[in-house]
């Protein structure tokens, strides 16, 4: 397991039914301990090694549950919606509280986890492991091989230059300027591959994560919108990779 730490009342949010604002509450009103001492001052920074007791409960007492999924288009990577558009958390039928690892936009398909298991999920998503995430671009624009070099050494995004990446053409219409791009990035901004592409003049018109880790969608027979749960294998795989192990 590894040992990244989060503030308190964030790990209360993402491990139970406590909004965070609640959760500050509970802290405030001395109701939640770290390892047999009552807190009482926000910003207390825990990890999941940690005894955590809310309200007299102990909150790690869920089922620790993995899947992956074949993210449709117009779902949001949430558990809930404030314009009511589907969720994706709607396509895994399960009584726990299971969060996507990281996001897929609106208009972006493909593989994405979810679990419960917060430790997990906040190593996956910390830059410092730079999980390789693979995508399919069907993109517009009158672009040459020289631009996608300049994707693939790192390009400068809102202010900093992106990570390499991994570009491969796979085709290109000259009439009509619509091509393919495979774009491997390890780094998960928001909206990345597409701001990336609008910086060489070109425009995303259909983006599908192919592969997440060691995960690769060719190697699945998940149909879209389908969800398998994970092997007790590919889990410690899973934290291999943010344990240095791989």
């Amino acid at each position: 397991m590894n040992n990244n730490t989060i503030r308190l009342q964030k790990m209360i949010a993402e491990n139970s039914d406590y909004s965070r604002r609640k959760a500050e509450e509970l802290i405030a009103a001395h109701k939640v301990s770290v390892n047999g001492e009552i807190i009482t001052a926000m910003g207390v920074k825990v990890s999941y090694k940690d005894e955590i007791i809310v309200d007299d409960v102990v909150l790690f007492h869920h089922e620790k549950v993995y899947f992956l999924i074949n993210k449709p288009i117009n779902y949001i990577s949430s558990r809930k919606d404030n314009f009511n558009r589907a969720v994706v958390t709607s396509l895994v039928p399960t009584n726990e509280k299971i969060y996507p690892v990281g996001r897929l936009d609106y208009n972006t398909s493909g593989l994405l986890l979810m679990t419960n298991d917060g430790e997990l999920a906040n190593g996956l998503m910390h830059p410092k492991f730079k999980i390789p995430k693979t995508y399919i671009a069907k993109v517009r624009g009158n672009y040459s091989k020289q631009d996608l070099s300049k994707l693939a050494r790192g390009i400068n995004l809102e202010g900093k230059k992106t990570l390499p990446a991994k570009v491969i053409p796979l085709s290109y219409d000259k009439k009509s300027q619509i091509g393919r791009v495979q774009i491997t990035i390890f780094e998960g901004r928001n909206l990345q591959v597409r701001k990336m592409f609008a910086l060489i003049d070109t425009k995303v018109m259909e983006l599908k994560r192919i592969g997440y880790g060691f995960f690769n969608l060719a190697n699945e027979t998940l149909p879209t919108g389908a969800y398998r749960e994970l092997k007790v294998k590919e889990v410690q795989k899973l934290y291999n990779l943010i344990n240095n192990k791989e």
